[in-house]
This record gives structure tokens, C-alpha cells and sequence, in this order.
């Protein structure tokens, strides 16, 4: 990733300069350059495995619920029902997930890994655990343990 120059009096508008405005301090920006950074290293460690990030949350939640409606899955995993219903689809299409009707309320669909998605799991824990190494290896131990516990009380 590029280095971006922290603006100085040279460098700055007059507008930001006046009103004191950097836009580097400001948190959203430092969170998309982080999430940015994050989602790059992901998709280097993942590239074999062909599955964004978004997917990879979903295999790995129903794997952990075992069998999960669409509307808690999208709860688990912090996504909207539109982008639930795109990624549910594609990991399918895939033949990565399989559907069946809850028997306590027909109208409801529960998701379940098949072996192919559990087979897929498997192999690409070991890529999760190195993107998350990778994203947080600028800062030592205890850093990476406040980052985390920051980013939690955040979110």
C-alpha cells in the first residue's frame, strides 16, 4: 500500500488549513485504510480458494451454528438482508450450502454446509488465520490484543 503524505501548511488547502481539519487524524479514513489494507491481504491469501470475504464469514458462521436461518445469519455476520441474499446465492450456485424448510415454520429457510462447503472450510482456515497474522504484524502483541479489544467495544 501506498504511503499517503501527512499534509503540512505546504501541502494542506487553505480551507482544511483554516478550519484545522486533517483529513488523516479522522477516524473513518484511518478505518478504511486499515479495511483496505486488511481486505488486500485477504484476497492474496484467499485467491485459491476463490471466496471474498463476506463468503468466508458465512461458511465459517453456518459452520458454527451448525444450521442458521438467513435472517440470524445475517445478524452473525454483520450484512444486510440485500448483500445476504447475493452471497447465499453465489455460495449455492457453488454448491457449498444447502437449504431446508424449518419444520417449526415452513415459511423460514434454515442454510447447512454440504461436505463440498465444509471440505472448502477446512482448507481455507489456515488462509484466515495468516490474513489476520499478516494485518495486524506491523503491531506487537499487545497492541494487536487493545486494537482488537477497541475495535469489539466499537462495533
Amino acid at each position: 500500500m501506498t504511503e499517503v503524505p501527512i499534509p503540512n501548511k505546504k501541502n494542506q488547502n487553505a480551507v482544511t488549513r483554516a478550519e484545522g481539519y486533517v483529513l488523516e487524524e479522522h477516524i473513518g479514513h484511518i478505518l478504511r485504510r486499515a479495511h483496505q489494507r486488511a481486505t488486500s491481504i485477504f484476497v492474496g491469501n484467499f485467491a485459491a480458494h476463490q471466496l471474498t470475504p463476506t463468503q468466508f464469514a458465512t461458511l465459517a458462521k453456518i459452520a458454527d451454528e451448525g444450521e442458521v436461518s438467513q435472517n440470524r445469519l445475517g445478524r452473525l455476520t454483520a450484512m444486510d438482508p440485500a448483500t445476504m441474499k447475493g452471497v447465499i446465492g453465489r455460495l449455492q450456485i457453488r454448491g457449498l450450502i444447502q437449504r431446508s424448510h424449518d419444520p417449526d415454520d415452513r415459511r423460514r429457510t434454515l442454510w447447512r454446509l454440504t461436505a463440498e462447503g465444509e471440505a472448502l472450510l477446512a482448507a481455507s482456515i489456515a488462509a484466515g488465520k495468516r490474513t489476520t497474522a499478516e494485518t495486524l504484524a506491523p503491531l506487537t502483541e499487545r497492541e494487536q490484543a487493545t486494537l482488537l479489544d477497541l475495535l469489539r467495544k466499537l462495533g
